[in-house]
């Protein structure tokens, strides 16, 4: 009987996309600091490999979910699995999410928007259906991650930095609602990390460059972590990463456009 209340109020952090990249590295950190993880990603297998390896290393709990995140419905499927298992959540990472490249008219409009609803809908889902429960909590806290991509337009990349300004501005407005709650809500715009980014959104060749500029996804997760715990508002990790982002507040749009377009060309 006691195990049994003791598991219900347990806390867990939910990590979606938490199987590899920066989702898996953020939830290897956060149970090295004793917490307990819910991870959802689309691969069953890359989960239950993740899931064993943490529980090994950080003698935690860690459960996962398997689905596919650009279905309308899965932000409710994960609530419920979450309500049923009675798992209380005390922090949640909107980490999912993926790019498509190429020119807007001539890429797939289902494949773009998968895109958008894992980029978008599904985050925005999360964070309205768990927001009564963290809010519950004496410290709750939500992580949204974005991209040095939320701060200009990138031609062929259209609606990837869409969805990412998207982000950004969802994040930095319902922070400001929760101001004086429990809750906080942080951020995070990465540039290049070493993650399959590249291979999934179809950039092939041009991501050689960008791999000049590479962040490890652990580098990012431990900044990501320390600026989530201190509640802040919005974090740019890495210098170069924070020279580009004051350069998009000062430089012509048009200017940047153009430069976008000739290294993002199709």
């Amino acid at each position: 009987m006691i195990k049994r209340l003791m598991e219900k109020h347990r806390n867990y952090a939910l990590i979606t996309g938490g199987s590899k990249g920066i989702g898996k590295a953020i939830a290897q950190q956060l149970a090295s600091k004793g917490n307990h993880l819910l991870l959802v990603a689309r691969n069953r297998s890359e989960l239950q490999h993740t899931a064993d390896d943490i529980k090994t290393k950080y003698q935690v709990e860690v459960e996962f979910f398997a689905i596919d995140l650009s279905l309308a419905n899965a932000a409710e499927e994960v609530f419920k699995w979450t309500a049923e298992n009675n798992y209380a959540i005390n922090i949640l990472v909107n980490n999912a999410g993926f790019g498509v490249f190429g020119s807007f008219m001539d890429v797939a409009l289902d494949e773009q928007m998968k895109m958008l609803e894992v980029n978008m809908s599904t985050l925005v889902k999360l964070c309205h259906l768990f927001l009564p429960s963290l809010k519950s909590q004496p410290r709750g806290y939500i992580l949204n991650i974005s991209s040095t991509a939320a701060f200009q337009a990138l031609p062929t990349l259209a609606l990837y930095a869409a969805s990412k300004a998207f982000v950004l501005s969802f994040s930095r407005a319902i922070n400001y609602e929760l101001r004086n709650t429990s809750v906080g809500v942080t951020c995070i715009c990465p540039g290049p990390v070493e993650t399959n980014f590249a291979d999934r959104a179809g950039l092939g060749a041009l991501d050689k460059m960008a791999k000049k500029f590479n962040m490890q996804p652990a580098e990012v997760a431990a900044i990501a972590l320390k600026a989530m715990y201190k509640r802040k508002i919005e974090v740019t990790p890495g210098f170069t990463n924070k020279i580009g982002a004051f350069a998009t507040r000062i430089l012509a749009k048009r200017f940047l456009e153009k430069t976008a377009a000739s290294i993002y060309r199709v």
